[in-house]
C-alpha cells in the first residue's frame, strides 16, 4: 500500500518560509571583506527519522538538498531560481493555511524582489526594493511561531538610507 505525501500539511507543521538579512565574511580573501545581502530560503526540519520523507518531498518538488544533522533532518531550498520556479508555483497550488498560507504570501513577494536583483549590487537596487523587503521582513514575524531577533536589520536601514 502506498502512502499519499500530503507535503503541505507538513509544511504546514514543520516548515518555513524564511526570509533574512546576513552578513557574510569572505575571510579567505585580502582583508577578509564584509558583505551584507538578503537571502530567501525555505525548510523543512524534523527529527532524524524523517529523512526519507524529505528525500521524496525533494523529489516531488524538484529541488532542495537534505541534509542529517546531529539529530534534526533538514530540508532546505535556497537556490533563489529553484525558489522562484519550483517551490513558489508548487505552493500556489497546494492549500496551506492560516499564519503559514500568510507568511507564504509576504514571503513568495520577497523572493519575486530577490529574483528580479539576482546578480546586482545591492547598491544599485532601487530604493523601493529594499524598503519593500525590510516591511515584508517585519510584517512576517507576526507570523513565526519563534520569531528571531536579526542583528544586522539595523545595517539593511543604514544602507538604505545611502541610496
Amino acid at each position: 500500500m502506498k502512502t499519499i505525501l500530503d507535503v503541505a500539511k507538513l509544511v504546514s507543521e514543520d516548515g518555513c518560509f524564511n526570509l533574512q538579512f546576513r552578513k557574510d565574511t569572505r575571510h579567505e580573501r585580502t582583508n577578509a571583506p564584509t558583505y551584507y545581502r538578503w537571502k530567501a530560503q525555505f525548510v523543512i526540519t524534523g527529527p532524524k527519522d524523517t529523512v526519507k520523507v524529505f528525500q521524496k518531498v525533494k523529489k516531488e518538488l524538484g529541488c532542495g538538498k537534505v541534509h542529517l544533522i546531529k539529530e534534526q533532518a533538514r530540508l532546505s531550498v535556497q537556490n533563489i531560481n529553484d525558489i522562484a520556479e519550483l517551490i513558489i508555483p508548487y505552493f500556489k497550488k497546494k492549500q496551506l493555511s492560516g499564519n503559514k498560507k500568510k507568511d507564504f504570501e509576504l514571503w513568495q513577494k520577497s523572493v519575486s524582489i530577490l529574483h528580479k536583483n539576482k546578480g546586482i549590487y545591492m547598491a544599485k537596487w532601487k530604493k523601493n526594493d529594499l524598503l519593500s523587503l525590510m516591511q515584508i521582513h517585519e510584517q512576517m514575524a507576526k507570523y513565526k511561531a519563534k520569531p528571531k531577533q536579526h542583528k544586522w536589520i539595523s545595517m539593511a536601514r543604514t544602507m538604505v538610507q545611502a541610496i
